[in-house]
């Protein structure tokens, strides 16, 4: 593969590896009961939140992950980490940082991932897929190691949809002539105010209500069921 025409600076991809640190140590923190963490877990969690993504993203493109090419990555999330911690001891009322940091931190991800694998000749579709690849990978290891529910998959606040907003902008802004950093800046832009937005109102993807419905009835009886080979 031929060397990229555009690279992430390593400030900024440190910027989104500390954002995403300090996001995963606070939500972890937040946590009581049997998944209450101690310090440790909640430090693994802002790690992997802050690194998962370029991880993803770097694997997808079939690149040796710039996360573990500097030491940088590893000390930034694991500082970002523990400030994170700091700050949950320091506020009662997490609920508002968190999701403002959440969808800064997907921003930035999914835009980092869909840049960068233009910036390698990937397709537009295959690299929208990459952006919200890394823009959701954090948290789907997040809630893999924390035994939650995998929120992607159920039904929420736009989140992959916000992701996918903004990485779709980018590739078509880019099309159109836009310098790739102009557009990856307003795809950042563009995931996080769906996303706040989508928390703040409350607004979420149909859920498969019909399809929900019918299986109750079935189940219950309401409604027949018919079985191929048997005649009514």
């Amino acid at each position: 593969m031929t060397e990229p025409l555009f690279t992430i600076p390593l400030w900024a991809d440190l910027l989104g590896v500390g954002l995403g640190g300090v996001q995963g140590a606070m939500f972890a923190s937040g946590f009581q009961g049997q998944r209450r963490l101690d310090w440790l877990g909640v430090a693994i969690i802002g790690i992997m939140i802050g690194m998962g993504g370029g991880l993803i993203r770097d694997i997808l493109l079939g690149q040796t992950p710039a996360t573990l090419q500097n030491q940088w990555y590893l000390v930034t999330a694991g500082g970002a980490a523990l400030l994170g911690m700091l700050l949950s001891g320091l506020f009662t009322r997490l609920n508002t940082a968190i999701v403002v940091l959440d969808a800064v931190v997907i921003g930035m991800f999914g835009a980092f991932g869909t840049s960068k694998a233009l910036a390698f000749g990937i397709p537009e579709v295959p690299a929208v897929f990459i952006g919200v690849c890394a823009a959701v990978g954090g948290s789907v290891l997040r809630d893999m190691l924390m035994g939650l529910p995998t929120a992607i998959m159920h039904v929420g606040s736009l989140y992959a949809v916000a992701a996918g907003a903004g990485c779709t902008f980018i590739v078509i802004a880019v099309a159109l002539g836009m310098p790739i950093t102009l557009a990856a800046v307003v795809g950042i832009a563009v995931t996080a105010v769906i996303r706040v937005l989508a928390v703040t109102f409350d607004v979420s993807l149909p859920e498969q209500r019909r399809i929900y419905r019918r299986k109750v009835a079935a189940e219950t009886g309401a409604i027949a069921i018919v079985k191929p080979g048997i005649d009514l």
